[in-house]
């Protein structure tokens, strides 16, 4: 379903250039949102903000290196208004490359914490979700899986399920561990993760979720948001898989659970840049980040926006106070620390 709207998309971003001044000489607003994010609750965000605004939103959709690979090859002519992605790494790849222009608003630094946004403003978080361990609540004691650190060690040895290393979620996960410890503290654990793998790195998160059920591993590396969804969602055997396997939140250095961010910036050569900030005030607002989160299992950035129903349940914890940007920056050197561990 993803290709087939990804092709849909690339074909409709075509007719933006073309039509572009056209709606614009005819009075027509509009904005052009390139998206990672792929979840069918977001449309009800979408449909709202244009019907609060008259502001078209034209979406293209995509995975992050593919958009980040299109706004390079479309250059200065790029349609592309508004980048946002799942993943602080994906924003920082595309900061790197130079499609952000970095943007003030009185709105988003109200709203989105100063660790939950790039310093200068080219990108900014509007929701979270925390990168946890789901354990097998009857072979794994909680205190066990309290620490980022323990996973490393030999009591876990042939019992961890997690995805592969070019997985962004895990390169943001070890880029904080080298933001927090070093590189060769880093390294060492990286490679005690590997030693602890009950399998070779396959499928997704949930896949993990599913393999601690099937007694395949007793723990897994798992984004919070897919347990959620799991937990409270339609399928009754992802219901029941919950009923074993619980949801553990480690610690870095006793300062709290690693998070991520979902979150966007505006794009460098942004025809419709005032229309971009407004989209993009518009995820931070309070109603939209209830709205994430209520629906797609995320954490609210906005501290005085509390997790609703369902989310709640899984929300008492302690978020790490470090920059996104920060462990963002290290995913090259993460990527190269789990290569040589042998993390495949």
């Amino acid at each position: 379903m993803r290709n087939i709207a990804l092709v849909a998309s690339l074909s409709a971003v075509s007719l933006l250039a073309a039509c572009s001044s056209g709606e614009k000489a005819a009075g027509t607003q509009e904005v052009n949102l390139y998206t990672a994010r792929h979840y069918d609750s977001d449309q009800a965000l979408y449909d709202r903000f244009t019907k609060e605004t008259g502001i078209k939103i034209n979406r293209i959709e995509g995975k992050p290196d593919e958009l980040v690979a299109r706004m390079k090859s479309e250059g200065a002519n790029s349609p592309a208004d508004l980048f946002i992605a799942a993943d602080a790494g994906a924003l920082w790849r595309a900061q790197e490359a130079g499609l952000f222009q970095p943007v003030e608003s009185e709105t988003l630094t109200a709203r989105v914490p100063a660790n939950l946004r790039e310093p200068a403003g080219n990108w900014y978080g509007f929701t979270r979700r925390a990168r946890v361990v789901a354990y097998d609540a009857a072979k794994v004691k909680p205190e066990e899986i309290d620490d980022y650190a323990k996973l490393a060690t030999p009591r876990f040895k042939g019992k961890i399920c997690v995805r592969s290393s070019d997985s962004v979620y895990n390169l943001s996960l070890v880029g904080a561990l080298i933001e927090a410890w070093g590189p060769q503290k880093a390294a060492d654990w990286t490679k005690g993760v590997v030693a602890n793998m009950a399998r070779p790195p396959e499928g997704g998160d949930r896949d993990q979720i599913r393999a601690v059920a099937a007694g395949v591993c007793e723990v897994a590396i798992t984004n919070s948001y897919y347990y959620v969804r799991m937990a409270t969602g339609d399928d009754a055997k992802d219901r029941d898989v919950t009923q074993k396997v619980k949801l553990g939140f480690p610690s870095l250095d006793g300062q709290g659970t690693h998070v991520n961010v979902s979150g966007g910036g505006v794009a460098k050569n942004a025809p419709n840049k005032a229309n971009a900030i407004k989209l993009l005030e518009f995820f931070a607002s309070a109603d939209s980040q209830t709205h994430i989160s209520a629906n797609n299992g995320e954490y609210p950035a906005s501290p005085d926006v509390p997790a609703p129903k369902p989310v709640d349940a899984y929300a008492t914890f302690t978020a790490h106070p470090m920059s996104a940007a920060a462990f963002a920056r290290r995913q090259p050197e993460a990527q190269s620390l789990m290569s040589a561990a042998g993390w495949r």
